[in-house]
């Protein structure tokens, strides 16, 4: 079964709901509220392992970049159902791994800027306006507004064919 779909739009929602999966599903991972965004959003960080090297991994710094967030949350689950089948993930023993190394990701820096670029903030909500009307005096920097009319798809309802082969590569 899997639990993180890398052929859709990824929201803050979307995030919520695949950290509750994952961690009723495998309850060693270790998830953890650090802060919040600016419109009150969870900044989650994962932790898998216990070892004393330490590496952290971050996601969805730029709103724009929300495809880098199902990335990092596909190889949660990878090294989860790894360490679950004692297997191997990308030639790396993920028990010893999990034993050496302490791995730190945070999922999605910016949820308030993914939610707006993927059509998870209506664009009637002072949010969006406020976004909006910043935006507008930076007319070469991409907006959701903007990127509807160039790609002509309509929100992120449909993913352009060369994201899509990206998404479904992962």
């Amino acid at each position: 079964m899997s639990i993180v779909s890398t052929n859709t739009a990824y929201t803050s929602d979307t995030l919520r709901q695949n950290l509750s999966l994952l961690l009723r599903t495998y309850p060693f991972l270790n998830v953890q509220t650090v802060g919040n965004s600016v419109l009150g959003k969870p900044l989650y960080v994962i932790k898998l392992g216990r070892g004393p090297k330490k590496v952290f991994y971050s996601a969805s710094i730029h709103a724009n970049e929300w495809i880098t967030t199902p990335v990092l949350m596909k190889f949660i689950e990878d090294y989860c159902v790894s360490y679950i089948r004692n297997s191997n993930l990308y030639g790396y023993s993920v028990r010893s791994l999990f034993n050496s190394t302490s791995i730190y990701i945070m999922p999605m820096v910016n949820p308030d800027g993914v939610d707006l670029v993927t059509g998870n903030i209506l664009v009637t909500s002072p949010s969006y306006q406020k976004a909006l009307h910043i935006a507008n005096q930076f007319s070469s920097i991409p907006f959701p507004s903007r990127l509807e009319s160039k790609f002509e798809w309509g929100g992120f309802k449909k993913l352009p064919t060369n994201l899509q082969s990206l998404v479904s590569a992962v």
